[in-house]
């Protein structure tokens, strides 16, 4: 009975990357959201996150000399009030995060993963005392980009179909 699951759990011994690509690239993602720095959050957790998952992959911020390239782009940026207190004022607001991304091997020229509809969605809250306000969306957008660049990350080292054969 025991030997039956014998193969059930096997560890990820490998990148879902193709063997070749040792550096990859992120340069700054582009901004059509038109808020403040937003490309700026992303591109950093992107970078971060390869850095500390990227399973000895290098990372760099210009696309020369790199086996593959990260190109994103901030499509749209939009809050709105989801949840209204006893007085009619939104409390609790819901950030949308829109973006591209396409993941390029530069190597064998040919394009690795690409979503060119990503959403990200968090919330924040209003505090009711206005002595204590402090304003979340700041840190909000910082969450979104870490999910963002973690849930990126991970289709990239733990794979999405590269057949490194071809």
């Amino acid at each position: 009975c025991a030997s039956g699951f014998r193969e059930c759990y096997k560890p990820v011994k490998r990148s879902g990357m193709p063997s070749h690509i040792k550096t990859i690239a992120v340069p700054a993602f582009q901004n059509q959201a038109l808020r403040y720095r937003i490309e700026t959050r992303f591109t950093d957790a992107v970078m971060n996150e390869v850095v500390r998952r990227g399973k000895g992959l290098r990372v760099q911020s210009e696309p020369e000399g790199a086996d593959a390239v990260v190109d994103g782009v901030i499509k749209s940026f939009g809050f709105g009030g989801v949840l209204l207190d006893t007085r009619g004022r939104a409390r609790i607001f819901e950030v949308t995060i829109t973006a591209a991304v396409t993941v390029r091997d530069r190597v064998r020229n040919r394009v690795l993963y690409d979503n060119q509809n990503l959403v990200f969605r968090g919330e924040f809250e209003f505090t009711d005392d206005p002595r204590t306000f402090f304003n979340e969306e700041d840190p909000a957008v910082e969450r979104m980009s870490r999910t963002f660049a973690e849930s990126l990350v991970s289709t990239l080292v733990n794979g999405f179909g590269v057949n490194d054969d071809k």
